[in-house]
């Protein structure tokens, strides 16, 4: 994977990419630790998932989560895709393709952690 841009310089897109694996590890360590360590038998009921995420500091960590596991594997995905040297014009569609995408994802994620916040209807 070319990592540098043409003047010899780490690209943006893998800045970010290294940024967000580093702060995966510390989020990822995080929700292990607080969903599956130090819960009995390692998995929490509905109700203990309902209570955990109704804590705003949780929420915004979850969250934080998701957003930084989208972004790094779009970002990945984009990588993979570039390295095949694609033509100006589709690389141009990949990255609004991959930028909807992570979107809906996050989006959708939000919106099921949502659901589960404020209970069935």
């Amino acid at each position: 994977m070319n990592q540098t841009n043409l003047h010899g310089r780490a690209s943006l897109g893998w800045l970010v990419q290294a940024g967000s694996g580093l702060l995966l590890v510390v989020l990822l360590c995080l929700h292990l630790v607080a969903n599956h360590f130090v819960v009995p038998g390692g998995l929490q009921t509905y109700a203990d998932v309902v209570r955990y995420l109704s804590n705003p500091v949780i929420l915004i960590m979850e969250m934080a989560l998701l957003v930084t596991v989208t972004g790094h594997a779009a970002l990945g995905v984009r990588a993979i895709l570039f390295d095949l040297g694609l033509p100006r014009h589709v690389a141009r569609n990949v990255n609004l393709a991959l930028g909807a995408l992570s979107i809906v994802v996050v989006a959708y994620g939000a919106w099921l952690i949502s659901r589960v916040v404020g209970g069935p209807t």
